[in-house]
């Protein structure tokens, strides 16, 4: 079927309205290719763009959150490291502009603080300038965990119970999500994860209690808009019971 028909298809149906990627498989494509993973990250960011881009050209759901870099992904060689964080700011540099024409607007999940001085700049710059896109709000995940989410949450529970503006008998569930790092954000309706592992990597733990999974074998860099509709597809075919029984 052709991407216009896909899209029709897709369109007929109720569409998520949260959508959150885990981006894997750009050093098994690189090496794949016999290029250095540099080239798989490079590739992936590319990706990246271009899916961002064609969700919000066609409006499918006001929110895609990304998995760039996680809490483990330190241990990764520095030149590796470094060359990731060259390319987070040259996206941030180069791209706002961009973002902002497509009504995009860029929101960082995570804690950048570790990240070199230029790069949170850059990402603090890009997050100002499009802070008004309507089309979509696009969520990187940087220095993000699921365990670090919970724990940041639990933190900001003890500093409001000591300050005495959060009795203990006042943390229900709403509020304990509320106050999660990404707490703004909807629960991911939908979470798509590439390169053919099945499992959540520690990304979102509180978030994802009732979210719908949707795995493919394609490495990130081959990801393309057909296979985003066609796990859009897959996702308006399931029931979505949230633990209750149906009559």
């Amino acid at each position: 079927m052709s991407l216009a028909g896909l899209l029709e298809e897709v369109r007929a149906r109720p569409l998520p309205q949260h959508v959150a990627i885990i981006m894997d498989g750009n050093g098994r494509w690189a090496k794949a290719r016999g290029l250095p993973r540099t080239e798989g990250h490079r590739r992936g960011a590319d990706t990246v763009e271009r899916i961002a881009r064609f969700v919000a050209k066609e409006k499918l759901f006001p929110y895609l959150t990304v998995f760039a870099f996680s809490t483990e992904n330190w241990d990764r060689p520095k030149n590796e490291l470094d060359f990731l964080f060259s390319l987070l700011e040259e996206f941030a540099r180069t791209r706002w502009e961009e973002l902002r024409k497509n009504g995009v607007q860029l929101r960082i999940l995570g804690d950048p603080s570790p990240f070199p001085k230029s790069l949170r700049e850059a990402l603090d710059h890009a997050v100002a300038q499009t802070a008004g896109g309507q089309n979509l709000v696009f969520t990187v995940a940087l220095n993000f965990g699921g365990r670090w989410d919970v724990l940041s949450a639990a933190r900001r529970a003890m500093e409001l119970a000591r300050s005495g503006k959060l009795a203990p008998e006042e943390l229900s569930l709403e509020k304990f999500r509320e106050l999660l790092p990404g707490g703004a954000l909807p629960d991911p309706d939908l979470i798509i994860r590439t390169g053919g592992h099945q499992r959540l990597s520690n990304f979102f733990l509180f978030e994802a209690a009732y979210t719908e999974f949707y795995f493919t074998k394609t490495l990130w860099p081959d990801f393309t808009e057909e296979e985003l509709l066609l796990a859009l597809k897959d996702f308006q075919g399931r029931t979505r019971n949230f633990g209750k029984v149906r009559a």
